[in-house]
């Protein structure tokens, strides 16, 4: 049995299944040389890749040169992008694509400068390159497949596997396509050179060059070229093929001539055989041996709508418009322009795209050339379409699933397979456009696999950043362990030095804090002069206590000049009867003047409720007080901080509650004309005051003035109570400065805020209340309790003091014992004013 080399030898073919036969119609374009357009004004250069795998090197404005690369890229895959003259940028922009769908893709577009500069190409021998260098060269020159599919030429030259066979397709099976049979007529040493360096790359046993029988012209130049090449004869022949459509099929022409059959999904290089087009050959010499990148290729240019159809170098980034135009294109109406051949091309609906790679034809038909595109008809499930397809596919099923939007099932019957050749739809009787179903189907397929990559792709990213995330929190977490042992370990070495000196320093401050608060609240009991040093520092302080002082005794003057038109006629009879008891002598006199002090008393206590705490504002008088009780005693007065505003506070509600208990338990204190004479005499033990009965009408006159008093105090105490509430405080803090000297001493006045004063006016009103109950039941009672103070003032001049119970601190338990006396009293004289009255 004879090998697969000894078959190749002897010119064995094998029979590929389905095909057609069309009409060739060749003739119409292959009887002319291969010849150069004129060069044109603009290109429109597609650059897709920008974006994906590569950049582009240009911007707008720039100079280009013939050549020159205009994209860069590093991908497996990547392909650079030339510019096809010399000229300038003149846009980066969307431009509508060679495509079916005439999608717009990233195009430069260069205006020429008419000068079609190259740029600097280097040229160099095989030998004098390695298999890498070579590679390179292909790869930097761009050149990709010149038989339609486009795939970049360096890949397929650089396989994993072996190679024994390699394929050089002439087939060219479509019809009205013939510039592989000029291109071989014309450049058959040429393109033995590209052979011979795709042979020195993949080292094949044999290779063999695919001709159809329908280019005898074609096999034989190529058949002289191989006599005149350096390859061995026995290595390298040419074998013509029957004519068939499609019989140039990667996978047709490889059954036809091994007899073997590429599986789904697999590529020739699997089974040792790699298969390139005569373009490419062509195009791999220009690159190795000249430097030439990829710019132009031979486009045939065809139909009876051409004037001059032919064969023609075009530019890549040519448009089709700029082509036709050059070779007497006459458009007829409904005038169709198809890329490709009739069986697997496609018609554009904008001329205005470029001229790619993979472009080998241009057809413009007229209407006698091709029919109009018949009404779609229902299938008849004949099977032709079967039978001519040369995948061996089911395209009925195919069809079926494509309509119905079923793309998954339509996957299942091996649609990838498909190569479009357009056989079905040729023979299909109901003139169903199936390829144009099967190209849909791929379509929508191939995008559920790019988004699917992409869903991929992001989980990946995703995972990967949440790992990243994980990782960056345990370094973190791994550095605060390592700073926290770190800062453990400095602590046991030496760090409770430097704690020890941070807290004494801490303490420092606190101390110096604590200074200087005890050096601004001093108190010199001894020294008469430092607190008027003290009180020299706050002039302005003391400027405004004083203008305070002044409003409250003008207030006071106010209220005791009304009061003094109402009771003007009661003073002046007082003020009588005082001067005739003061003249009298021996017990008449002493009950004259125990009448005179009731009435006074009486007088008092009504002017007392009225305005009690503006008599004490007056600084002379506090201080006058002051003296005669302790001239020693000698408080300094300093500057008050908030603290100090906060404590004075305080101690003013204090003494106003305990002014509200003297207040009402005054008048039962002064009931006991025992206890009264005894306190007397133990403030002045020299001077005893003889209490006598006073005469009825003296008495009667008394205890009436007291009632009109009191009266009139209950009157005043109702209205007066905001008086009573801001005169407290300047009485109290005059009480508590008891100084040596009598016009430096400053009364610090401390702020009452609203809950004060709500209380102060609460108590106010209990006491207005009380007095008023007070002097209805026992007019005698408030003469009787000041007597004893008074009288001896009257009776012992040279003491003058204001005896004030509210500057006399008591402590809980007095006041306890004091509130339950005056409730006593109270009641003892309630029942006494009764049984008077009866």
């Amino acid at each position: 049995m004879l090998t697969l080399l000894e078959q190749l030898d002897k010119g064995t073919l094998w029979r590929s299944p389905g095909g057609i036969h069309p009409p060739e119609l060749k003739s119409l374009s292959n009887q002319s040389t291969i010849s150069p357009l004129p060069l044109q004004s603009r290109f429109v250069i597609p650059v897709p890749l920008v974006g994906q795998q590569a950049t582009l090197s240009v911007k707008v404005g720039d100079q280009v040169l013939k050549g020159q690369p205009l994209t860069e890229g590093a991908g497996f895959i990547y392909l650079p992008v030339h510019a096809p003259t010399s000229g300038t940028v003149v846009a980066i922009e969307q431009h509508d694509s060679n495509h079916p769908s005439s999608l717009p893709v990233l195009s430069c577009i260069i205006e020429a400068d008419g000068h079609d500069t190259w740029c600097e190409l280097t040229s160099n021998q095989i030998e004098q390159l390695s298999k890498a260098d070579i590679l390179a060269k292909i790869r930097q020159a761009g050149i990709a497949g010149m038989g339609g599919a486009a795939f970049p030429s360096h890949v397929k030259l650089n396989p994993a596997s072996e190679i024994d066979l390699i394929i050089i397709n002439g087939v060219e099976c479509e019809p009205y396509i013939s510039a592989d049979d000029r291109l071989m007529r014309e450049y058959s040493d040429e393109i033995l050179t590209g052979i011979s360096i795709i042979q020195h790359l993949l080292n094949a046993q044999r290779i063999i060059i695919a001709i159809e029988d329908n280019k005898p012209e074609a096999a034989q130049a190529m058949e002289s070229a191989i006599r005149r090449s350096s390859l061995p004869n026995d290595m390298i022949r040419v074998t013509v093929i029957p004519t068939k459509y499609p019989s140039g099929g990667e996978k047709q022409l490889i059954q036809i001539i091994t007899g073997k059959e590429v599986p789904s999904g697999a590529i020739p290089a699997q089974l040792g055989i790699v298969m390139h087009n005569v373009g490419t050959a062509y195009a791999i010499q220009e690159a190795v041996l000249q430097g030439k990148p990829l710019i132009e290729r031979v486009v045939t240019l065809t139909g009876e709508s051409i004037g001059k159809p032919g064969n023609y170098w075009l530019r890549i980034g040519t448009t089709v418009a700029d082509a036709l135009s050059q070779v007497g294109f006459e458009p007829q109406s409904s005038q169709k322009v198809i890329v490709g051949g009739p069986m697997m091309g496609y018609a554009l609906s904008d001329l205005d795209v470029p001229i790619s790679k993979g472009t080998n034809c241009l057809l413009a038909p007229s209407q006698a050339e091709i029919a109009p595109e018949p009404d779609e008809k229902a299938c008849i499930r004949c099977g032709e379409c079967a039978v001519a397809c040369p995948a061996l596919l089911l395209p009925q099923q195919l069809f079926w699933h494509a309509k119905a939007e079923e793309y998954d099932k339509a996957a299942s019957f091996n649609l990838k397979d498909c190569i479009e050749c357009g056989c079905c739809s040729y023979v299909c009787p109901s003139d169903i456009p199936l390829v144009e179903y099967y190209r849909v189907a791929k379509s929508a397929l191939k995008n559920t696999a790019e988004e699917k990559l992409q869903a991929e792709k992001a989980k990946i990213r995703f995972e990967t950043r949440l790992q990243r995330l994980e990782d960056e929190k345990n370094a973190r977490e791994e550095k605060s362990k390592q700073a926290a042992a770190k800062r453990q370990a400095n602590m046991k070495s030496g760090d409770k030095d430097a704690v020890a000196a941070a807290m004494a320093r801490i303490a420092a401050k606190k101390a110096q804090a604590a200074e200087g608060i005890t050096a601004d609240t001093a108190v010199t009991t001894s020294d008469n002069d430092a607190p008027k040093a003290a009180i020299d520092s706050t002039s302005a302080k003391k400027t405004a206590v004083n203008a305070a002082i002044e409003r409250a005794k003008a207030k006071k003057a106010a209220f005791a000049a009304q009061s003094k038109v109402d009771n003007q006629s009661d003073v002046a009879a007082v003020t009588t009867d005082i001067t005739n008891e003061n003249i009298d002598t021996g017990n008449d006199k002493k009950a004259q003047i125990a009448a005179a002090v009731a009435r006074a008393k009486a007088k008092k206590a009504a002017l007392t409720n009225k305005s009690a705490v503006a008599d004490d504002v007056s600084g002379d008088k506090a201080n006058n007080w002051a003296n005669e009780v302790n001239p020693d005693t000698t408080i300094a007065t300093s500057p008050v901080d908030d603290k100090k505003a906060k404590i004075a506070a305080a101690v003013a509600k204090a003494k106003a509650k305990k002014a509200a208990l003297t207040n009402e338990s005054a008048v039962a204190d002064d009931v006991s004309d025992d206890k009264a004479n005894n306190w007397a005499n133990e403030v002045n033990p020299d001077t005893t005051i003889a209490a006598s009965p006073v005469d009825d009408k003296k008495a009667k006159i008394a205890a009436a003035v007291a009632k009109a008093k009191a009266k009139k105090a209950a009157l005043a105490n109702e209205s007066a109570v905001a008086d009573d509430v801001s005169a407290d405080q300047p009485r109290d803090t005059a009480n508590e400065v008891n100084s040596a000297s009598q016009t430096d001493t400053t009364i610090a006045t401390n702020p009452v805020d609203d809950k004060k004063a709500k209380i102060a006016a609460a108590v106010a009103k209990a006491k207005a209340k009380k007095a008023a109950l007070a002097g209805d039941s026992s007019p005698t009672n408030d003469v009787d309790g000041d007597q004893p103070r008074d009288t001896v003032n009257e009776v012992n001049p040279a003491i003058e003091i204001d005896i004030t119970i509210a500057a006399i601190p008591v402590d809980d338990k007095k006041a306890k014992i004091a509130a339950a006396v005056a409730k006593a009293k109270a009641k003892k004289l309630a029942n006494s004013a009764k049984q008077e009255e009866l």
